[in-house]
């Protein structure tokens, strides 16, 4: 069949592009189809593969299949030296078990042999034209394309972009927005089309593509006209577009006197401007809403829940098939209790109040994407609510695109948490992927780490944590380590020698970062602002629940924030089973041990030590284990390219000042209150605790404070 001439040539765009660049500059991300180096492979699978067979329900071409049939061409090109045939043909299977995005691989023997690829629906087939060409990239044995199929556990699988229109990109570090909205529509980035290939490859099938912290100017007719054109070069991938709704856009755009959810003539508006967005957008996925949180106008400016409010918005999507998420990120001025409690005191009440299209999205802790917290109590708490889980690909607390911190151990943490709400295995995935309520929709969504920086995410090693996002979201199942090794064949090498050093790196990253910054469950004692560095010491801010003192609260006796019955009770928010655990400092995990408790600086932990020589060794940890990474990552000179390795030695060279920086302020700080000396083993500080309080880091990309 014949392929529209556009459409035949978008995905080449992102190989065409990388070859006028530099050797390698980290643009391909993990879809470098780069020629087999191992011979006998190679030549397996080129005896496996003379022809590749795309069976659909109908037969038919569509731009989703002509997007398959061109990167299996391009990417079989690459990765076995020749050209192979990729046929279209009616399928005959019965329907595949997973739903719309399922897909199964079959190896047909005969001669010659041949892969058929059959799904539900056309995107089935992409998501199977990319996990076969894995499936070489990562050289796995040619036996596993005997039988190949998998479904993805959750629906709707989210990025989430803090992007504003102006291209500023809120706790982004990697650019600007991808965005470019000012030669929008009229202007079509190759780039775009390179960004669905990307998200298409992972299984992601839904973009956010404005920030929460939301702007009604994006909702008027000539926006729409932009976010249109996105949508149009996204829709071949299955990317369906999102808008973030600022609640008081009836007001701003819409010349109503009040924005109140329950008024007929609010209703109505929302109504009319959902209808005029499906005519711009008709596979449009719905609104992602932040409201009354963080000086954002909400229902509760007129004595409305966010009941109230979600289903306003709700209903004038429902008729169109899209959803409402309504994200439980809340804390109030006037709130006296535990920010840490707010979201389920004020959400509690509402289970079974949203109508059936509303999904409430809950951070993954309870404060705000810290390097450790404690799963939500809210995943298990609203049994009747659809929960999706919002995480943060951006390292807003872990260092940005600066430092190495693969998110996965993070996200596997939270999911694999059990929250008992319905007995022993209910774990925050089942509570997600719907099946311990019963939910038929599900979703989850991740902070975009992308920028206009020509790797996409600053760092060359950050792009594993929008591909362990999209994995994760396909399948809660997956490993950190398996992950962890695929990114690294596909976006390095398949030689020993690359995958072990890498791998081992970003497996111990993230809790690398957290023995320097913020370890043993300390939270929330970032700088001000920026949240890049160090700043145990602040003390005034907007808000007492904006300062590090609210949440570490040193004192002559100890270190950390009892939420245990004789403080906040914060425990009393989760199920028996997991309270009785936080509850006693003697069952407590030590990783979230400050988090629940107040803890004397001469209690001995598990070590055998004391508090503050725990804590003090914590942070010594993390700083050898950077100097660590350092010799290994230099030792592969010879073996990847001198481009990405130059620039993530230059990284962490920066990482291992970083964590200096982090270990001397936060133990000098302490030390005022412990009054104890630093253990054998830990170095002292470079400067006086007066040069950390006074160190001002100014312009850090992405902080929305200080442009």
């Amino acid at each position: 069949m014949k392929f529209p001439a556009l459409l035949r040539c978008l995905p080449l765009l992102f190989i065409a592009i990388a070859s006028h660049a530099r050797a390698e500059d980290g643009y391909r991300l993990w879809l470098r189809y780069e020629l087999v180096a191992d011979e006998p492979l190679r030549t397996a699978y080129s005896q496996a593969i003379n022809r590749v067979v795309l069976a659909t329900a109908n037969g038919t071409e569509s731009p989703t299949t002509t997007a398959a049939r061109t990167e299996l061409v391009a990417g079989l090109r690459g990765l076995l030296g020749r050209e192979i045939a990729v046929d279209l043909t009616k399928s005959t299977a019965p329907t595949l078990p997973g739903g719309d995005d399922a897909y199964a691989l079959r190896l047909e023997r005969g001669k010659p042999s041949q892969v058929v690829i059959t799904a539900n629906r056309d995107i089935g087939v992409l998501y199977g034209a990319f996990a076969l060409l894995r499936q070489i990239q990562t050289a796995r044995p040619v036996a596993q394309l005997d039988h190949l199929s998998d479904a993805p556990r959750i629906k709707r699988r989210l990025l989430n972009h803090w992007d504003n229109l102006n291209r500023f990109v809120e706790r982004g570090a990697a650019g600007f927005s991808l965005w470019n909205w000012f030669t929008l529509p009229e202007v079509i980035d190759p780039r775009y089309t390179d960004y669905a290939r990307a998200c298409a490859s992972i299984g992601l099938n839904g973009t956010v593509l404005t920030n929460v912290n939301a702007n009604a100017t994006v909702l008027t007719t000539p926006y729409l006209e932009k976010v249109a054109a996105l949508a149009n070069v996204f829709r071949p991938y299955g990317v369906r577009v999102y808008l973030t709704a600022r609640f008081s856009s009836p007001k701003e755009i819409g010349g109503l006197p009040t924005a109140d959810p329950l008024d007929p003539a609010v209703q109505a508006w929302w109504k009319t401007k959902t209808a005029e967005i499906y005519r711009y957008v008709p596979d449009f996925g719905g609104f992602l809403v932040k409201a009354n949180s963080e000086g954002q106008p909400g229902p509760q400016d007129y004595g409305r829940t966010h009941a109230d409010g979600a289903n306003t918005l709700a209903d004038a999507l429902a008729p169109h098939g899209g959803v409402v998420i309504w994200r439980a990120f809340v804390y109030s001025h006037e709130a006296p209790d535990d920010r840490a409690k707010q979201a389920v005191t004020e959400f509690g009440p509402l289970d079974g109040k949203f109508r059936a299209n509303v999904f409430v999205q809950v951070k993954n802790g309870a404060i705000d994407f810290m390097p450790r917290e404690p799963f939500h109590p809210l995943f298990g708490a609203m049994p009747r609510t659809p929960l999706a889980p919002e995480l943060q690909i951006a390292q807003e607390y872990l260092g940005g695109s600066t430092q190495l911190a693969f998110l996965a151990p993070m996200w596997k943490e939270t999911l694999d948490a059990d929250t008992f709400c319905a007995g022993a295995g209910s774990t925050v995935a089942h509570v997600i992927d719907g099946s311990v309520d019963r939910h038929s929709d599900s979703a989850i969504a991740g902070v975009a780490n992308t920028g206009t920086d020509r790797n996409w995410t600053g760092h060359p090693l950050a792009a594993a944590n929008w591909f362990a996002f999209g994995r994760l979201a396909w399948d809660h199942s997956l490993t950190s380590a398996a992950i962890a090794e695929e990114w690294t064949r596909m976006t390095f090498s398949n030689e020993t020698a690359v995958i072990h050093p890498i791998t081992e790196m970003l497996l111990a990253s993230r809790e690398t970062v957290v023995n320097y910054s913020m370890p043993l469950g300390l939270h929330h004692i970032m700088a001000e602002g920026h949240h890049y560095g160090p700043g145990p010491w602040v003390a005034e801010a907007g808000r007492a629940d904006w300062t590090s003192v609210y949440y570490h609260r040193a004192d002559a006796n100890g270190l950390g924030f009892d939420r245990t019955a004789t403080g906040s009770n914060a425990i009393s928010q989760y199920h028996p089973e997991v309270a009785k655990i936080f509850g006693d400092p003697k069952l407590c995990p030590e990783k979230y041990l400050l988090w629940f408790h107040h803890v004397p600086w001469d209690r001995p932990l598990a070590s055998g030590r004391p508090l503050w020589d725990e804590i003090a060794l914590h942070y010594q940890a993390g700083v050898d284990e950077v100097r660590a990474w350092q010799k290994s990552w230099n030792a592969l000179a010879g073996h990847i390219d001198n481009e990405r390795l130059t620039h993530v030695a230059a990284l962490l060279k920066r990482q291992e000042s970083d964590a200096c920086f982090w270990r001397d302020g936060c133990l000098l700080y302490f030390q005022t209150f412990s009054k104890r000396p630093l253990p054998a083993g830990v170095e002292p500080a470079y400067q006086p605790l007066e040069y950390y309080r006074d160190f001002r880091l100014r312009y850090y990309p992405g902080n929305p404070g200080e442009k």
